[in-house]
């Protein structure tokens, strides 16, 4: 942690240019940061090479792949350039005009994978134009085989792509963004711990660029250099920054952000705005120009509608299935348990779920079957703060639970409270029923089905504080779909394989 008071105050250099560079040919061409350019460089020959080897299965698969073209048995090399080259090459033209390829949606979030299912989409109805206006009979599985196959590989190649750039983004601090956070003290480190907490995101504060309250800070640990009454682009400079991320209120100072984005120009150093809405994502935000003036609407949460049917749908049919495939794990789970301690194989606890309704949840005992008895003289012990106690070398879970516990099996028998439609595969975790009323924020929760796994499992687990917890909570609730309940599942598998914040 470094002491703001350790870095001087320098008058502010006049900036460059007033929003009018000196020439057209002044502008930098390649931006500071170039991370994702060998990366989109690889993803191009990963979708070719997948649309590609999709169409060289289908042709293997199916016998009568090459109907429809005049010819093909005689000579097939027009076949074969449609298949291995024109095909291939529409995906990535396609692809490109989704902007799948664009930087921004590149490395996190769902959005890549929207738009690379929105190209296959276009793919299909592309070809099947261009067979009806020419009148070409096309075999009708080939083609479905090839379009279906090629939309998966380039799915399954930019997962692999995106967990290879995460391990170099953890490992090597490598293909990510340098940032000056500019704005109030506490706004830019509420930035920082939300950017920092995810280090596959990429984004690295070097150093924070404060607008006022610099007295007030003098002291005060922080976790990068602080510096005050500095031009900010000779500041990202000297720090080796490539982007700066205006927080709070510093965005709303009239004219300031433009004069800012003035200066930037040809400097090859992005520009992004941490509004002080922080909690609310970005399909509820849309920005629409009233008379010149850029008017930013906040959407209500979508707590009904279709795409909570199909929610609820996706979790009863996975809950089943999955019931029924575990059943060999979970009997010998249960034997392990009774081994361990006689008693009941599942632990019952009343939680608070939907709307305030309590409900029991089903777990597998972990703990001795005296373990509410051994609690009160454990309090005193508790390493978390809010309304859960949790302790890492808690003495009441016996040697199979504390297993069941990190590799988090435990929490399989809850697929019953989804079958029943008391919880859900994905929302905020139930909290005891004991616990008292849920006052204020807290009570937001209760909008939505608790979830086997949510935004705070993937976030931390219990090392997180009960303020955080809650927030990440609050956050789903205010900003869930499908799309982020099944990134949230993606990211429960690497969480429980690592077995981090469980215990």
């Amino acid at each position: 942690m470094r002491h703001v008071d350790s870095f001087e105050i320098q008058p502010p250099t006049p900036p460059s240019h007033n929003g009018v560079p000196r020439s057209a040919w002044a502008r930098a061409r390649r931006r500071v940061s170039r991370w994702h350019r060998p990366y989109i460089a690889v993803l191009l020959l990963l979708d070719y090479g997948s649309a590609a080897l999709a169409s060289f299965l289908a042709i293997n698969v199916f016998e009568q792949a090459s109907s429809g073209f005049y010819g093909a048995e005689q000579n097939p090399a027009w076949f074969h350039t449609v298949a291995f080259g024109l095909l291939p090459l529409g995906w990535l033209i396609i692809l490109w005009g989704n902007r799948a390829y664009d930087r921004r949606y590149l490395g996190l979030g769902p959005d890549e994978f929207k738009r690379v299912v929105r190209a296959g989409v276009t793919v299909a109805a592309t070809v099947s134009f261009i067979a009806f206006a020419t009148r070409t009979l096309l075999s009708r599985w080939t083609v479905g085989f090839a379009l279906l196959g090629a939309l998966l590989l380039i799915l399954l190649c930019r997962f692999l792509a995106r967990f290879a750039l995460h391990a170099v983004r953890r490992r090597a601090g490598h293909a990510g963004h340098r940032m000056v956070l500019v704005g109030t003290l506490p706004e830019t480190l509420e930035v920082y711990t939300a950017v920092t907490r995810n280090p596959d995101a990429g984004l690295v504060p070097v150093a924070i660029h404060i607008t006022d309250g610099y007295a007030a800070a003098r002291g005060m640990e922080t976790p990068v250099p602080v510096y005050a009454g500095r031009d900010v682009l000779a500041l990202v400079r000297e720090v080796g920054g490539d982007t700066i991320a205006v927080c709070g209120s510093a965005s709303a100072e009239p004219g300031e952000l433009r004069r800012l984005a003035w200066q930037l120009e040809g400097s090859g150093v992005d520009l992004v705005v941490a509004p002080q809405l922080t909690d609310i994502a970005g399909p509820r935000v849309h920005i629409r120009p009233i008379e010149g003036l850029p008017l930013l609407y906040v959407e209500e949460p979508t707590l009904s509608g279709p795409a909570l049917l199909a929610k609820n749908l996706l979790d009863r049919v996975a809950a089943g299935l999955g019931l029924l495939l575990l059943v060999p794990l979970f009997l010998a789970v249960a034997i392990a348990i009774r081994i361990s301690d006689r008693g009941p194989v599942f632990f019952r606890q009343p939680r608070v779920g939907h709307e305030g309704r309590t409900f029991r949840v089903w777990k597998f005992r972990t703990m001795y079957v005296d373990a509410e008895e051994r609690l009160a003289g454990l309090v005193d012990q508790n390493e978390t703060d809010g309304m859960l106690f949790k302790m890492k070398e808690d003495p009441r879970v016996f040697p199979v639970g504390r297993f069941l516990r990190a590799s988090s099996l435990d929490e399989l028998p809850q697929l019953i409270n989804v079958l029943w439609g008391e919880m859900s595969l994905v929302g905020p975790r139930p909290l005891p029923a004991d616990d008292g009323d849920f006052l204020g924020d807290v009570r937001r929760r209760l909008l939505v089905r608790p979830g086997m796994t949510g935004l705070w499992q993937v976030s931390g687990r219990s090392d997180l504080s009960w303020d955080e917890a809650v927030r990440l909570d609050l956050y789903y609730v205010d900003n869930w779909s499908l799309a982020y309940d099944l990134s949230i599942l993606w990211r429960t598998v690497g969480v429980v394989l690592a077995r981090k914040g469980a215990y």
